[in-house]
């Protein structure tokens, strides 16, 4: 457990009405939290800046709120400046929950245009407010579905973002959803087969547990990768395997694999290599199986001769908030090039 002595930034909290979300289908507000940490002795003038994509579940400012046993990522930002293992940054943390838990910050009928509201609205937003970033010094990192968001982000706009890191990262999706179809439909069978029936009751409970969100992530995935654009769909979710017999539906499931980044990076390797900086990670362990697709996008990555960092750590995907402590400091380095 650590408690730093340096000075503390300051953490600034605004809202922004996003344009970009309006409209969704999921009924979510569109007025969203951002929280932004300024380091002590700056005003954020001239200082790179860094956008925190939490995991599922999660929205940015509990990575901002205090933390039990250990250091909230403003805390650890202090730590790592104040012992001269970083350069001084700004960090953007938005809060882009939503009532399926989250998100994968693509833009999405059901979820919203989170990617555009990241690129087009929060971050102008901050460096406006900052006089940070511009051109070639931001960063996008982030956890779990925060470490697809960066993947996805650096493949797909390398024009905006100059760094990224991705800390597990989902990638390989037949590993890591896959297994997970069975038990899904085993949950909505006890509402008859539907989704609306099941998220109502979801949503009526005074007490969830790990197989609800379990669920509720794969509809969630199912909002972000193959939302169903007829009206009548209850809030566009539709999964891609049969409900009776749980075989994949092969045009459904091919739009999942569309996002999938260990099979985008063969596509859109030629946009990392613009960047600065890109690095990623994966634990040994990990549970919901990434550590594979995870080598796949590195594979590739070497072939095609492209610098980047991928490291593999002996823990699960699990409470790794540690892992900053490696992927901060590569961003503050890259960008300050």
């Amino acid at each position: 457990m650590r408690r730093t002595t340096h000075t503390p930034g300051t953490v600034h909290r605004f809202t922004i009405d996003s344009k970009a979300i309006a409209g969704n289908r999921l009924g979510d507000p569109t007025t969203r939290l951002v929280d932004v940490y300024v380091p002590a002795g700056h005003s954020g003038e001239g200082l790179p800046i860094l956008v925190d994509l939490v995991g599922y579940t999660a929205g940015g400012p509990a990575h901002t709120a205090w933390k039990n046993f250990g250091e909230n990522v403003p805390e650890r930002l202090d730590r790592l400046i104040g012992e001269g293992k970083m350069a001084p940054v700004v960090v953007a943390f938005p809060d882009c929950f939503s009532r399926l838990g989250g998100n994968q910050y693509v833009n999405s009928p059901v979820l919203g245009n989170y990617e555009d509201f990241l690129i087009g609205e929060m971050v102008p937003f901050v460096e406006e407010k900052f006089g940070c970033g511009g051109v070639g010094r931001r960063g996008v990192f982030g956890k779990s579905s925060g470490g697809f968001g960066a993947h996805i982000h650096a493949m797909r706009h390398p024009d905006f973002w100059a760094a990224a890191a991705s800390h597990s990262g989902d990638a390989g999706f037949e590993n890591l959803y896959i297994p997970e179809f069975p038990n899904s439909l085993r949950m909505l069978a006890k509402s008859e087969n539907s989704i609306e029936k099941w998220i109502r009751a979801f949503e009526a409970k005074q007490k969830i547990d790990g197989k609800d969100t379990l669920l509720l992530m794969i509809l969630a995935q199912a909002a972000s990768f193959d939302p169903d654009p007829e009206p009548s769909t209850f809030l566009g979710l539709r999964l891609p395997v049969t409900l009776d017999t749980c075989e994949l539906i092969e045009e459904r499931w091919a739009n999942w694999l569309k996002w999938d980044p260990a099979r985008m990076v063969e596509t859109h390797a030629d946009a990392l290599r613009q960047l600065k900086g890109f690095y990623f990670d994966c634990g040994t362990e990990d549970q919901y199986n990434i550590l594979y697709g995870s080598r796949r996008i590195h594979r590739t990555l070497e072939q095609k001769g492209i610098a980047h960092r991928y490291e593999e750590f002996p823990d699960n995907h699990s409470s790794v908030d540690y892992r900053m402590d490696v992927s901060l400091p590569f961003l503050a380095e890259a960008l300050s090039r």
